[in-house]
């Protein structure tokens, strides 16, 4: 009789709240559980599972990180709707320990580029009236902030969210909120070299006519334009600061 080779596969051993997390996770998933509906108390689910009270708060916190639960002060564990901001929230301090690299920053920028040059493109083909009603609104009040650094940068973010909300996917409103915050130190570099508000303001106005007009080449291509100076800046203030 011949023995059938096999390879080395390991079990993997699961903490106790980890087994916790899978169970209620399937509860959600089957839809036995559905979004607004409360989780059994603590006790309850340690009764109910067999574990301790550290090994469900353990879980719990899991589950509120990832965006499947929400826990109010008092109140009973609610499961709620996944949203993209919970997903993206969920990479973010492995996003920030990547950025602490200059590799990491330099893929974030690149993603960032693939990102926004793709919304100009959808912008520019389908853009409705009241859409570009809304981006000729967020241009006309990063103008009016361009003498406020502080201010000029929010409305910089809002311009780009702009383009984000367009295509009506919540996922690309998750994205670019991420993105922003995660390469937010970029955006007050580069904006605080000499006329950094005005080249930015003129980048933007330059890519909005472009989506008014409907040319999603041109869009793209200033777009395109518009990251790499940032970039650009962003990397000769970081390297000067670094070589003094």
């Amino acid at each position: 009789m011949t023995s059938i080779p096999l390879k080395k596969n390991p079990i993997k051993r699961t903490r106790l709240y980890e087994e916790v997390v899978e169970r209620i996770q399937q509860l959600i998933h089957s839809g036995e559980i559905r979004p607004g509906d409360s989780l059994p108390s603590e006790r309850e689910l340690m009764e109910i599972y067999g574990v301790g009270r550290p090994a469900i708060r353990e879980a719990l916190l899991t589950l509120q990180k990832a965006g499947f639960v929400s826990v109010s002060g008092g109140g009973r564990t609610r499961v709620i709707e996944p949203t993209a901001e919970h997903i993206v929230e969920s990479l973010s301090t492995a996003a920030r320990h990547w950025l602490a690299y200059p590799d990491g920053v330099k893929n974030f920028q690149a993603a960032r580029k693939f990102f926004e040059c793709g919304l100009v493109r959808y912008a520019a083909k389908y853009a409705t009236e009241d859409d570009l009603q809304v981006l000729m609104r967020a241009l006309e009040i990063n103008k009016n902030a361009m003498n406020n650094s502080k201010m000029f940068a929010q409305t910089d973010v809002d311009f780009h969210y702009v383009l984000a909300v367009i295509p009506k996917n919540t996922i690309f409103r998750g994205i670019h909120a991420a993105i922003s915050k995660w390469l937010i130190d970029q955006r007050h570099i580069a904006l605080s070299s000499p006329g950094g508000n005005k080249i930015a303001y003129r980048a933007h106005e330059e890519i909005a006519e472009a989506i008014i007009s409907r040319n999603a080449d041109l869009a793209e291509n200033l777009m395109e334009r518009h990251l790499d100076q940032v970039a650009e800046v962003y990397w000769e203030i970081t390297n000067r600061r670094e070589s003094f």
